[in-house]
C-alpha cells in the first residue's frame, strides 16, 4: 500500500495522544492543526487520512470540515476520535476506550487500502469517469447481516432497513450461510448470544481474510479479548446509534466492492456491469446469440432462467443480481434487464438441471428485506430450454410466454 501524503490531525489539543502514539511509531508522517484551520491544511497538506479529535467541536465545524473531504479525489477517509456529536455520512467514528493505538492503526491502514484501490480505479478507466464515496447509496448498494434473537431484533431490523438492505439471521449458524453465499458489507451482531459463541464467531472472521476487514457492530459486551478486526466497535446504545455507528463503515465497504468490481469490469474490456458483476446487456445478447449458434452446431443442451423481480422495488433486483453473479457457475452468464428482471443463460444444461439450479438461487433471495416497506427480494422464476430451431428471440419469446403463463 503506497503512501500517497501525511496524516492530517485536527484537534484544540496541542498534541492528542493518538497522534502522539503515531508520531511515535514513526508509522505515517503526521501534520498538526486546529479546527479553526482544518478546512485550509486539508487543501495545503493535501493529506492521505484525517484524524479529528472530535470530542470538543461543534457539528457545523465538523461537517464544513467533512464537506470539503468529500470533495477530494481519490478517496479521502475521515476518522472522528471520540466522536459525541451527529456525524455525517462520509465520517468514520472510532471510540478510543475500546482499544488504543493498535486498533487506531488498523482502522487507519485498513480505509488507506480502500483509497489505494480508488487511485487504482482511477489510473485505469478510460475515459475518466467521476466516481466517489458520494455515489454509493447504502439503501441502493449495501447490505447488512443482522443477527440476533433478542427483544432489540425487530427494532434494529427496522432502524437498519431504513437505511440499507438488510439480511437478518437468527442463529451463528445460518449468519455463516449468508456470509457464504452473498456480498455483505457490514455484520450487526444483537443479543441473544453467550460472549463464548461471540467470541467463536468473531475468531472466525478473524482468521478469515474475505471477513477481517468487515464492519462489525456489536451492540453490548466488551473489546476483550482483542480481534484482528479493523472494522469492529461496540455500541452499547439505542438503535439509532448502533446504525449511526455502523453507516459510515458498511458505505465505505460497499464503495471498496463497487471498486473491486469496477477493476474487474476494467479487466473484461468493459463488458462486465461493474454494479451487478454481470454482463453488460449488449454483451449479454452477443454471447447469448454464440451460446445458442454454438450449442445448435455441436450439440448438448443450453437452458435460460429469467428471474423477474418487483418492479416497484429495483434494490430487489440488484440484490439478486449480485447473488446471481456470485453464485451462478463459471459456465453460465447472464444480465439485469432493463424490466427488473435478471436473465441467466446456463450453458450444456437440459430443463430439469436448470429448473434445480434456479430454484437454489431463489432460496437464498427469500431472506432479503429492503427499506421501510420490508419488500422481499423473491423473485419469479420461469425457465426455458433450446430446441432444436429456436432463435435468440424465438427462446426469449416462449421464455416471456412461460412467465406470463405462471403469472396467470
Amino acid at each position: 500500500m503506497s503512501q500517497q501524503g501525511p496524516i492530517l490531525v485536527v484537534s484544540t489539543a496541542k498534541q492528542p495522544s493518538f497522534a502522539a502514539s503515531i508520531d511515535i511509531g514513526r508509522l505515517f508522517p503526521v501534520v498538526e492543526t486546529e479546527w479553526a484551520d482544518a478546512v485550509r491544511a486539508v487543501e495545503q497538506v493535501q493529506p492521505a487520512a484525517v484524524l479529528a479529535a472530535t470530542s470538543d467541536t461543534d457539528a457545523a465545524g465538523l461537517a464544513e470540515l467533512a464537506k470539503r473531504v468529500a470533495a477530494r479525489q481519490p478517496y479521502l477517509p475521515l476518522i472522528s476520535v471520540d466522536p459525541r456529536i451527529p456525524h455525517p455520512d462520509n465520517v468514520i467514528p472510532f471510540f478510543q476506550a475500546q482499544g488504543g493505538s493498535d486498533r487506531l492503526m488498523s482502522r487507519l491502514r485498513a480505509a488507506l487500502r480502500v483509497r489505494s484501490l480508488h487511485a487504482t480505479v482511477m489510473r485505469r478507466l478510460v475515459p475518466s469517469t467521476p466516481m466517489a464515496l458520494s455515489h454509493i447509496d447504502p439503501a441502493r448498494d449495501a447490505t447488512v447481516l443482522l443477527i440476533g434473537r433478542g427483544g432489540a431484533y425487530p427494532t434494529l431490523s427496522v432502524a437498519l432497513g431504513e437505511r440499507t438492505g438488510v439480511v437478518g439471521a437468527l442463529s451463528i449458524e445460518a449468519a455463516a450461510k449468508h456470509l457464504n453465499v452473498r456480498d455483505i458489507d457490514g455484520i450487526v451482531l444483537g443479543e441473544g448470544f453467550s460472549p463464548r459463541v461471540v467470541d467463536a464467531f468473531l475468531t472466525v472472521l478473524t482468521e478469515d481474510a474475505r471477513f477481517r476487514n468487515l464492519p462489525i457492530v456489536l451492540t453490548g459486551g466488551d473489546m476483550a479479548p482483542a480481534y484482528d478486526l479493523p472494522n469492529l466497535e461496540v455500541v452499547s446504545a439505542d438503535a439509532a446509534e448502533v446504525v449511526a455507528t455502523a453507516l459510515p463503515l458498511i458505505r465505505q465497504h460497499a464503495f471498496e466492492a463497487h471498486l473491486s468490481r469496477t477493476l474487474k469490469a476494467i479487466d473484461a474490456d468493459g463488458l462486465i456491469d461493474a454494479r451487478t458483476g454481470l454482463l453488460t446487456p449488449e454483451a449479454f445478447e452477443r454471447d447469448f446469440a454464440s451460446a445458442i449458434y454454438q450449442t445448435q452446431q455441436r450439440g448438448g443442451g443450453l437452458s435460460v432462467a429469467r428471474f423477474a423481480f418487483d418492479p416497484e422495488h429495483p434494490r430487489a433486483q440488484f440484490d439478486g443480481a449480485r447473488i446471481i453473479s456470485r453464485l451462478m457457475r463459471q459456465m453460465d452468464f447472464g444480465a439485469a434487464e432493463a424490466d427488473g428482471s435478471v436473465v441467466v443463460v446456463f450453458a450444456e444444461t437440459d430443463l430439469k438441471t436448470a429448473h434445480t439450479i434456479a430454484r437454489r438461487l431463489s432460496s437464498v433471495m427469500r431472506h432479503t428485506s429492503h427499506g421501510q416497506r420490508d419488500a422481499r427480494a423473491e423473485p419469479a422464476v420461469t425457465v426455458a430450454t433450446l430446441l432444436p430451431n429456436d432463435s435468440v428471440k424465438s427462446l426469449r419469446s416462449r421464455l416471456q410466454e412461460e412467465a406470463h403463463r405462471a403469472a396467470s
